[in-house]
């Protein structure tokens, strides 16, 4: 494992990657935390392809991921994660509507603690979930980073989202 650390609009973004792509993208603050230990040495140079895609994100010129990934997962999170890869930019699913998509309706909580424990945030779209009613639940980083990805997607822009001192307003 290697990893690197890039500023985000969010906070600096921590990206580990493995052999075969991407295992995780940490926040500041992240729930549940993540075991630093398990990153690896820090290698800045092997990350330049998730660099650009994250700098046209954060532009508003990328509106999917196209990196390698590998979260490691039980198979039915990973069918969760895959089915969060289908919600589109901008848009956002219920719980219920991803544990449908997988033909387990009932399977709401178990989706809701599978999405918990997504370990490549922004990529893998887990921030695009909300609750039956449309409220923002959850999320790893914070309900306000979930409220800003969701904004900053649906063209808000990345200024002035009500961060306060946070932070989370500025580019780190």
């Amino acid at each position: 494992m290697i990893h690197t650390i890039i500023d985000s609009p969010i906070g600096p973004l921590t990206l580990v990657r493995g052999d075969w792509g991407i295992t995780g993208v940490f926040m500041p603050d992240h729930r549940p935390a993540p075991d630093d230990a398990a990153f690896g040495a820090r290698d800045d140079s092997a990350f330049a392809d998730a660099v650009q895609q994250f700098g046209e994100y954060w532009a508003g010129e990328r509106r999917a991921f196209d990196l390698p990934l590998d979260p490691a997962g039980s198979p039915f999170q990973q069918r969760v994660w895959q089915a969060l890869r289908t919600i589109p930019y901008g848009e956002t699913r219920t719980y219920g509507w991803i544990a449908a998509s997988l033909g387990q309706p009932t399977a709401v909580r178990a989706v809701g603690l599978a999405n918990s424990r997504n370990p490549i945030s922004i990529v893998v779209p887990c921030h695009r979930v909300v609750g039956s009613t449309g409220k923002l639940i959850g999320y790893a980083g914070g309900v306000e980073r979930k409220r800003f990805l969701l904004d900053h997607e649906r063209g808000a822009g990345l200024g002035g989202m009500g961060l306060g001192g946070s932070g989370l307003d500025s580019v780190a």
